[in-house]
């Protein structure tokens, strides 16, 4: 099951991250990486519509400057903003003022106080500077809709340990993950609904 949660060591080694919400409420945090997307990001918004749920999409500069009007869409829906870097880098295989200056691109689109590395990678320096003005935030529970190969089932019974409270959830609102996406959120939304979880936003 360490496909789709995370070991608490993590949460130890790296406690200036954000892995999930301290809270005892029953609340959870659906996020989204890598859109905005001109037909899958309005699919998503239609889908958290129905269940009355707030989300944070971590987006990329890049796909903002393509379809500004999918942005400000997400942002007329009530959801958070957060920054995912300009074009997805990989914080591990790029240098620190090549990774700084792409994220302040972004920033200047997205203009947040949240940040997730693309892939979940970057290294300590990178963080170090970044965290001294956005909060890094990272993940409790991977969908791994991304994955072709995915199987659904063992995802979606991850991604329903209970007690949630707190936790939150990735995916994506991309080509590559929409088949997988178009299963496991909808019956997560109804999942978490029907055992009394509210979504909110970081």
């Amino acid at each position: 099951m360490f496909k789709y949660t995370i070991p608490h060591l993590l949460h130890w080694i790296f406690p200036n991250y954000t892995w999930k919400v301290k809270t005892t409420k029953k609340v959870v945090y659906f996020t989204f990486d890598d859109g905005p997307h001109p037909e899958i990001t309005p699919w998503v918004l239609e889908q958290l519509a129905i269940y009355h749920a707030k989300a944070t999409f971590f987006m990329v500069g890049e796909n903002i400057v393509k379809h500004p009007n999918i942005f400000e869409q997400v942002k007329l829906h009530g959801h958070q903003i957060g920054n995912h870097t300009f074009n997805h880098l990989n914080g591990w295989k790029t240098n620190n003022e090549s990774y700084f200056k792409n994220m302040e691109r972004c920033q200047q689109l997205t203009k947040t106080n949240l940040f997730r590395p693309p892939y979940g990678r970057i290294k300590n320096g990178q963080a170090k500077q970044i965290s001294k003005t956005l909060q890094i935030i990272m993940w409790s529970r991977l969908s791994r809709d991304y994955d072709i190969n995915l199987n659904i089932q063992e995802s979606l019974k991850a991604l329903k340990l209970l007690p949630a409270n707190g936790a939150i959830f990735v995916f994506h609102d991309s080509e590559k993950a929409f088949d997988n996406l178009k299963i496991i959120l909808p019956e997560l939304l109804q999942y978490y609904q029907s055992k009394g979880y509210c979504f909110e936003s970081l």
